[in-house]
């Protein structure tokens, strides 16, 4: 039988791609946690999804290759791949680990290769949000 955490994860991605945050699927407590950025807030990761979409020209596409729950667990490893707004592919895997509460999400962390995000994200990120 399937861990009812693993359709709630595909609703997450799906969500992403789509360029938001699934707020319907999170708790009220959500939390997140990045390779790059530590400890976030529900507004602070919230808030990443449509810089990511800004990026990317409207969105990024995850494939996901496994996903194994048990208990309150979710793990899921992904592919992201995308055409970025300078004109240069993008493309990194990663590993989500979700806590959830009462078929929702409580907390997710995301492991990806931080060398990528460095080199191709940052530099966009900065020409964004410089006058």
């Amino acid at each position: 039988m399937t861990h009812p955490g693993h359709e709630i994860v595909r609703k997450f991605f799906t969500a992403l791609e789509a360029g938001h945050l699934p707020e319907a699927l999170l708790t009220d407590d959500f939390s997140a946690w990045t390779t790059t950025q530590g400890e976030l807030t529900h507004e602070q990761y919230a808030s990443a999804i449509p810089l990511l979409a800004k990026l990317t020209n409207g969105t990024i596409h995850f494939t996901v290759d496994a996903i194994s729950a048990e208990d309150d667990r979710v793990v899921a490893e992904v592919r992201g791949k995308a055409k970025l707004i300078d004109g240069t592919d993008y493309a990194n895997t990663y590993v989500f680990v979700f806590r959830m509460r009462d078929n929702c999400i409580r907390s997710v962390a995301e492991h990806f290769n931080v060398q990528l995000v460095m080199e191709k994200l940052v530099p966009l990120i900065a020409k964004l949000q410089s006058p």
